[in-house]
């Protein structure tokens, strides 16, 4: 009896450990999500009417517009990569996969905005194309294969199933079944 308490113990012990560690790490994931309007309002603070920032840390010098407008540019980039990278960190979904393409795409606008190269983004694509080709398909062949583990349909009950007659109600339920 001793044993089988000591044992509950632990255990309750454990999940309570696991409980504060996800409370906690859920904690740090929202305050980083709410710390977004500020981070992205941060450019306001740049100097306006300079091409060139001088400071004891860093010099940045821009060659189209102001320090400000370059701010403005930068974190306009940043900022959905940081929420696409907390959302494919954070995700538990098997299609997270898909996700990288938004992240690769505002990667390369970001690299265009710190090289302040004016035809990136007309090239991002071309760039991204092959990613596409690997992950869109993959992420497509997983769906179909959990779909089908999940639904265990054969080909003669799917074609039975396009042959009924629904309403257009029951169209619109049988899409989220």
């Amino acid at each position: 009896m001793d044993k089988t308490n000591n044992k509950l113990t632990q255990e309750g012990y454990k999940h309570q450990t696991t409980a504060k560690k996800n409370l906690f790490g859920g904690g740090v994931i929202i305050m980083l999500i709410a710390i977004t309007p500020y981070l992205f309002y941060s450019y306001k603070s740049l100097p306006n009417d300079t091409q060139v920032w001088e400071t004891f840390l860093f010099t940045i010098t821009t060659s189209y517009f102001s320090i400000n407008a370059y701010g403005w540019f930068l974190i306009g980039k940043i900022i959905p990569l940081y929420l696409l990278l907390l959302w494919y960190f954070t995700c538990k979904h098997w299609w997270h996969w898909i996700i990288l393409i938004p992240i690769i795409m505002y990667a390369f606008q970001l690299w265009g905005v710190i090289n302040q190269n004016q035809n990136l983004d007309e090239l991002e694509l071309f760039y991204i194309f092959p990613l596409m080709v690997v992950i869109v398909p993959a992420v497509y062949v997983i769906r179909a294969k959990l779909f089908a583990n999940i639904h265990k349909d054969d080909l003669i009950s799917f074609e039975e199933e396009l042959e009924k007659k629904l309403t257009i109600w029951e169209q619109i339920k049988d899409l989220f079944r």
